[in-house]
């Protein structure tokens, strides 16, 4: 058994090779198998922020992304909208959660984004110099433009609504429905900005529109179906003098193994050349950003790929691939290798990663049950019991822990949790025993359900998932009497 408390300490060492004086960082993206991992918060709670993107400022990076924790099902009626979240990072190894960008339980925003619409998506900020405001774009599907636009004084917020924007591309279209749709938001070096975005009347075509000094709305100067159709998740960015545009190819929503394409321009609005594909299956995910993050040691070009909780609607679950791309001496982008782990500069202190071999699994229903023992260090008072766990497909019956000493059938401490206590994305669930326990003996958490709808779900270690009993992610707390 792996305690929480171990897992966060331990670390994987690993040697990379970088030119003197610039330091490495080490992404773990996948284990040794090659089998997703779960990226953890500082307080051990799964990141739960998707479809969004990686910023850098100031030397922090940002990860912004659509929360589904609260339960959001795209299609799903009753579904409510979970808002977006940020997380903060010196070193992208170790994420801060930071809240929520604006408060999305409002009334008007769960009409705008809940399960009886299309939702609302993909989170981009970029900062203006001039306004000195963070300006944040999301996609909407409740108005004729398909964004909304706010502005805060910090990267994190509280991010404030502006006016609606006005964009040159389905600018007579119905009000709401599927009119624009997966963007990105791309800032030059001459302080001009603009928004890539899909054309959902041209059948996933993309187009590139410069944006107001402000970065609030469009200007109508824009290129129209770059790509021809079938496309969506544009990625916008510049190299050396070159604006790259990586982008979806096929579109495919929630789906994982979609490929990635590019094409080059000496100018944001083009003309553009034609594509060219540089993953088949974007590392089992979908493309979702390319983040541009200047540092002393050197510019980064980080490629992002969701990796989708195979194409089911809720998506707490899913995962990410990270890594920077890689270019050819013409400028060309080399294909994407999908590697375990992958180093890029880095301009803070290096940290070690930690050990990544837990990956959530939902099988505690009234069939199935789970425990794991442990022998206690000392004698004492175990106060706290964190267990990493989730829900899934709405259960009907409450979650059941039971803590038991080795040769004694009476549990020494019962909890009972209700399913709407609980999040659709890994969470530490911390309960209170206040038992006594004594140093040498062995003691048992099973976890259990009666439910026959849905499941409850651990984060498993990936190691021991084909033993008959995998262990599962949790932490014990005793303190001496």
């Amino acid at each position: 058994m792996m305690t929480l408390k171990q897992f966060f300490k331990s670390i994987l060492a690993i040697a990379f090779i970088f030119p003197p004086g610039v330091k490495a960082q080490t992404l773990t993206n996948f284990n040794s198998k090659g089998e997703q991992v779960t990226r953890f918060s500082k307080l051990g709670d799964a990141v739960d922020a998707h479809d969004g993107e990686i910023a850098y400022f100031n030397g922090t990076y940002y990860l912004y992304g659509t929360s589904y924790g609260c339960g959001f099902e795209w299609g799903h009626k009753d579904a409510p909208f979970c808002g977006f979240e940020v997380y903060s990072s010196k070193d992208m190894v170790t994420w801060t959660d930071k809240g929520q960008l604006f408060d999305a339980t409002t009334p008007v925003w769960q009409t705008r984004c809940n399960g009886n619409t299309y939702g609302c998506f993909r989170p981009h900020v970029i900062y203006n110099k001039n306004t000195q405001r963070y300006v944040l774009w999301i996609n909407v599907y409740d108005n004729r433009t398909g964004y909304r636009v706010f502005t805060s004084k910090t990267p994190i917020g509280p991010f404030t609504e502006q006016a609606e924007p006005h964009l040159a591309v389905n600018a007579d279209a119905a009000v709401a429905g599927l009119n624009n749709g997966d963007h990105d938001t791309f800032v030059d070096d001459d302080g001009k900005a603009y928004l890539a975005y899909t054309d959902w009347h041209a059948q996933g075509a993309i187009a590139i529109e410069q944006l107001s000094d402000d970065y609030l709305t469009g200007t109508g100067k824009v290129i129209r179906a770059i790509t021809k159709q079938s496309t969506e998740a544009p990625s916008l960015f510049k190299r050396k003098g070159i604006y790259y545009l990586i982008y979806s190819d096929p579109n495919c929503g929630y789906c994982g193994g979609t490929g990635a394409s590019y094409r080059t321009a000496k100018s944001p609005l083009g003309p553009w050349s034609e594509g060219k594909q540089i993953s088949n299956n974007s590392c089992g995910g979908q493309p979702s950003f390319v983040s541009s993050i200047k540092l002393k040691t050197g510019d980064v070009f980080l490629f992002g790929s969701d990796l989708w909780n195979n194409a089911a609607k809720n998506e707490s679950l899913a995962n990410y691939y990270w890594a920077p791309l890689k270019f050819g001496v013409d400028g060309s982008i080399q294909p994407i290798e999908c590697e375990n782990t992958v180093a890029i500069p880095s301009a803070a202190k290096t940290a070690k990663p930690a050990t990544l071999n837990f990956a959530p699994g939902c099988d505690i229903n009234a069939t199935t049950k789970r425990s794991s023992a442990f022998k206690a260090r000392k004698t004492g008072t175990l106060t706290n019991l964190s267990i990493s766990t989730f829900k899934a497909a709405y259960p009907d019956a409450e979650l059941q822990v039971i803590i038991s000493a080795d040769g004694n059938d009476q549990p020494l401490k019962s909890f009972t949790v209700n399913a709407d206590k609980l999040s659709w994305s890994p969470k530490n669930l911390v309960l209170h025993p206040d038992i006594k326990i004594t140093a040498g003996k062995t003691y048992t958490i099973s976890i259990s359900s009666t439910t026959a709808k849905g499941c409850y779900g651990l984060e498993y270690d990936r190691a021991t998932k084909d033993s008959a009993e995998p262990e599962f992610l949790y932490q014990v707390d005793v303190v001496n009497n």
